[in-house]
């Protein structure tokens, strides 16, 4: 079977895995193959004939080759594949800091078209000096709020984890979860936060057995069943009365330049 570029959280061994005593790169088992999924995978199973099978996006905020984030990334993205979806991680090596010159930059163009293919995200960032990396925040920089008056990721739904160096701690996600409510995504209640993650992974790069791990598994399984919920009912959802009444009135929706140009010229 051929794995995609987009799905190296496939791959065994994976890329961050350790090497052995002999030199090998260590291989894990695949505890998430033991998950008993069935009502979920079940209701995943019997949305997806309505619609297709749920494409959800992976972001990690790290460029680490054995970065924490990224295995918890992968290990989020073998469970969302286990409850029937369409999984791509994008890689966020090369992609240049936000500016106002580089939006057809190869990178930059690769993520927002997986982000426009989606229907729901997974942001896996570290915590660091108390809120998200730069890396994190320069991929979701480079997402658009709005193209004209389109706006790309208005109503797809969001969850998200962080991984900590030392204690646990919610910064991180409090802060994905104030950025995702700015793009006008449904984020999900629950959340992850990984302490100790330095303590939480073999050297294959697989989580080992605790509550935090258990914890990813409910907020994958609570963003498929929400995500699958309300994308039947997205229009309706985002239709608005202020998005209503600038139609009537405009004759379509402004660009936010086309905005800024009406309010200079009144004053």
């Amino acid at each position: 079977m051929s794995i995609s570029p987009y799905e190296p959280f496939l791959l065994s061994p994976i890329p961050g895995a350790e090497r052995d005593s002999t030199g090998e790169l260590a291989v894990g088992e695949d505890w998430t193959a033991e998950l008993e999924l069935e009502t979920a995978q079940a209701f995943a199973a019997a949305r997806s004939k309505e619609g297709g099978r749920l494409r959800v996006l992976v972001l990690y905020g790290s460029l680490r080759e054995r970065s924490y984030a990224k295995l918890m990334a992968y290990e989020a993205s073998r469970i969302l594949h286990r409850l029937g979806c369409e999984v791509r991680v994008y890689d966020p090596l090369g992609l240049p800091v936000k500016d106002e010159v580089s939006v057809n930059h190869a990178k930059v163009q690769e993520l927002r078209s997986l982000s426009d293919w989606s229907d729901a995200h997974f942001w896996s960032s570290p915590e660091q000096h108390g809120t998200i990396t730069a890396v994190m925040k320069n991929q979701i920089d480079w997402i658009p709020l709005a193209i004209g008056s389109v706006r790309p990721t208005q109503g797809k739904c969001l969850a998200f984890t962080q991984v900590n160096g030392g204690s646990q701690s919610f910064n991180t996600v409090n802060t994905l979860r104030l950025l995702g409510r700015w793009m006008r995504m449904f984020v999900i209640p629950n959340q992850s936060s990984l302490p100790m993650a330095w303590k939480a992974f073999t050297p294959a790069g697989r989580l080992m057995p605790s509550s935090n791990r258990d914890r990813l598994v409910d907020v994958c399984e609570e963003l498929v069943k929400v995500a699958y919920l309300l994308r039947p009912h997205e229009e309706l959802l985002s239709d608005r009365y202020s998005e209503r009444a600038e139609k009537a009135a405009k004759g379509r929706l402004l660009t936010q330049a086309e905005k800024e140009a009406e309010k200079a010229n009144s004053l």
